[in-house]
């Protein structure tokens, strides 16, 4: 006895046969957790567990994570190349040569007849680095065409585009180790508790050591605002009214660090100017937020010794994205918390290597944020890989969700598409479905066979996923981290790196450039193109990251042959006085106006149709939706609604309501729930043919970030429940 109560039993977690554990990296969110999974004597899979030493998440794992080992024989994955000639005809198995020489030949066929910039590649935030940067090599390098972008552009654009207007440069200044340090966080349309469950235990762990005040902006009751100080049921798509009136309140009562604005911004008149339209009392009209929650929220964050912001998809995924990521970094500049422990504004990143391609692909230029529309970028790339800088183009062409709109006009006649699925992802899917459709040829690589975009495919090319593969990725807080092959490809699929070879032996027949086929070797030439440069990797290597359980950028060579240990500055970025990446040293303060273009509920669509994750799944669900562990927690699309209008609809809990949009309509399953208001409903974006039926698009003017998360819809009950039961079955199923 204990206490006068029985001592129970410990848990017994059950043998899973393990003999072996092999370390990598998950592969799912941008958290950057260090797993290990363990393999049985027959060398299978059987088990994941968290790395005890690892900085980010010191063991812990998610619910994905714990499980993610199941992906390797998980249903659906693609064992042979295979081509037919019309994208309504049967499938026919084909051989990896014949593949890729049909692949080859309509990329040139193509460009020849249209023009070089006629065929498009969209690739992910879910490849390895190594990956993106050889695809980028081969894109930039040999094939030529303008129109190359990624999916990150769905989730992270706006923060790329806001932290370059700000600071010059991509690249997010914090780190974890801020929670640590902090006095005040605001957490602007995230909700860690779901999408970064590991982030949110270290916040939550810092917190109650230190007490922090924790502010949520949200027009949702998240699991995250459930346990705020204070919840600012913000009205959709007004962030930037509520920054811009937090910065009125700062400057009208003399709370900013004037030492701090003098020595590293510009433009700090005209952001005045701008800000003293937005009044409390005028803001709060706009906005939703009561005007004098408004000054008790801006005086906490400024007279905080050191304050933190960080943010996700709520304001990324906006037509005022850009703007909102601007505007956190003008509350953070005038502050002075920006390079100080503690003091940051942190965009949490969204796929498991988005920053890696934000780094490395050549998506949006060149490698380690060069710019296109730099000459000496343009040499200095030209060099390096031995080719002409000038058949590099002299600024970056389409972005992703632009390039839809230039298929749909005939601009765009080829496609390939690398780890990506836009019949899930992107926002109005109808319009996405009816320009693949209209696509001279299209070639999908990927480690499924069975995502909705492939069904418009001429030529499939089966891939490797996540640790079948080696190389690197990068985290939310700019760390490196390994992966290691555990398993191997199944059937006839390769690694994506192999095939982006195979593929540069067709275009490099002289073979003037170098495709390394190693990782490691890959890794050791980009860390030679980053000396000098913001992330600087040349201190690193494959071997030194996994002894280190990751190392955060900056670590130069100088470093490592110093002896300096890692993260040997990594942390934090813009430390000193004129570290920004503008020429005269300093970061711009930048106005911004409210522009009200966001299409808002009225007498026809009355309901804000909000979206977002769930902690069991992962974007479309083409990989969790295979994992029963994963799967069964939410296997059919659901909506939260308020209780009282669903008494006004006469919908029962359970029941399965009709949402219709000015796109199109899909069937949810009615949960009832305080977290959302009378006027609003959240709709996980996970199951598709669904969410991005009814989702608006249009686009942030900067970032060419669609806004999924500001749609007006109408809510219909149906009278034959039985029929909506099917339906919903369906779009579970792949």
């Amino acid at each position: 006895m204990l206490f006068g109560r029985t001592i129970k039993n410990p848990i017994k977690i059950s043998d899973k046969g393990a003999l072996e554990w092999k370390y990598a990296t998950c592969g799912y969110c941008s958290t950057g957790c260090s797993i290990e999974v363990g393999l049985n004597k027959e060398g299978v899979a059987v088990a994941s567990r968290g790395v005890a030493d690892a900085n980010v998440n010191q063991g812990k794992l998610c619910l994905k994570g714990i499980f993610e080992h199941e992906l390797f024989d998980s249903s659906g994955r693609g064992l042979r190349p295979k081509m037919r000639e019309q994208w309504h005809q049967p499938w026919e198995n084909s051989d990896w040569d014949s593949a890729l020489d049909k692949v080859h030949d309509e990329i040139v066929r193509i460009q020849k007849k249209h023009g070089p910039d006629s065929f498009a590649i969209i690739s992910t935030g879910q490849m390895l680095t190594e990956e993106f940067y050889t695809l980028g090599k081969l894109t930039r390098g040999l094939i030529g065409t303008n129109n190359y972008d990624g999916n990150t552009t769905l989730c992270m654009a706006s923060a790329v585009s806001g932290y370059k207007r700000s600071f010059c440069s991509d690249g997010p200044p914090g780190c974890y180790d801020d929670f640590e340090h902090t006095d005040c966080l605001i957490a602007w349309g995230s909700n860690l508790p779901e999408q970064h469950p590991i982030i949110y235990w270290r916040m939550k762990e810092a917190q109650e050591k230190r007490g922090f005040p924790l502010i949520v902006v949200d027009p949702r009751v998240t699991m995250l605002a459930q346990n705020a100080h204070m919840h600012l049921p913000i009205t959709p798509g007004t962030d930037v009214v509520l920054m811009n009136a937090m910065m009125h309140v700062i400057l009208a009562e003399g709370l900013q660090d004037q030492r701090y604005i003098d020595a590293n911004t510009t433009g700090f008149e005209a952001l005045q100017a701008e800000v003293e339209k937005y009044d409390p009392t005028t803001a709060a009209k706009i906005c939703g937020i009561d005007e004098d929650r408004i000054r008790v929220v801006a005086r906490l964050f400024a007279n905080a010794g050191a304050a933190m912001q960080i943010w996700t998809m709520g304001i990324n995924q906006s037509t005022h994205g850009s703007d909102g990521v601007v505007g956190i970094n003008n509350l953070a500049l005038l502050s002075g918390n920006i390079g100080k422990p503690g003091g940051t504004s942190l965009s949490i990143t969204g796929q498991c290597n988005a920053m890696g391609t934000r780094e490395w692909s050549s998506c949006s230029g060149l490698p380690n944020y060069r710019y296109l529309e730099n000459p000496q970028d343009r040499q200095e790339v030209a060099k390096a890989w031995n080719v002409d800088p000038e058949f590099f183009p002299k600024k970056r062409g389409m972005f992703q969700t632009d390039i839809y709109h230039a298929m749909e006009s005939g601009q765009i006649k080829g496609l390939w598409l690398i780890a990506t699925n836009p019949l899930s992802s992107l926002p109005n899917s109808s319009r996405v479905r009816k320009a693949m459709q209209g696509l001279e040829f299209c070639a999908v690589q990927d480690c499924y066979e069975d995502t909705e975009s492939a069904q418009y495919a001429h030529v499939y090319l089966p891939a490797g996923t996540w640790a079948e593969k080696e190389g690197v990725m990068t985290n939310t807080e700019r760390r490196i981290n390994l992966v290691n092959p555990i398993s191997t490809c199944p059937g006839e699929a390769r690694p994506d790196l192999w095939i982006f070879n195979r593929m540069a032996e067709r275009f490099n027949l002289d073979k003037k450039v170098s495709f390394p086929e190693k990782a490691a070797d890959i890794f050791l030439e980009m860390g030679a193109l980053s000396k000098g440069r913001l992330a600087d990797i040349s201190g690193m290597t494959h071997a030194l990251i996994e002894k280190n359980r990751g190392i955060q950028w900056p670590y130069t060579d100088a470093q490592l042959q110093a002896g300096e240990v890692p993260p040997a500055g990594g942390k934090r970025l813009y430390t000193e006085d004129g570290s920004f990446r503008y020429a005269n040293g300093k970061a711009k303060l930048i106005p911004l106006p409210f522009i009200d273009n966001n299409e808002v509920p009225d007498e026809k669509f009355p309901i804000w149709l909000n979206t977002g994750r769930l902690i069991e799944h992962w974007h479309g669900r083409t990989k969790t939706g295979k994992i029963g562990n994963n799967n069964k927690y939410s296997p059919i699309p659901f909506i939260e609604i308020n209780p009282d209008l669903a008494a006004e609809l006469g919908v029962q809990a359970g029941e399965y309501v009709r949402m219709v949009s000015r796109r199109s309509d899909a069937v949810a399953m009615a949960q009832l729930t305080q977290r959302v208001p009378k006027n609003m409903v959240f709709l996980p974006f996970h199951f598709h043919d669904c969410a991005n039926r009814l989702t608006l698009g249009l686009l942030d003017p900067h970032s060419r970030q669609p806004a999924y998360k500001q749609s007006a819809i109408r809510i219909e009950r149906i009278e034959d429940q039985q029929a909506a039961a099917r339906l919903s079955m369906e779009m579970r199923t792949f």
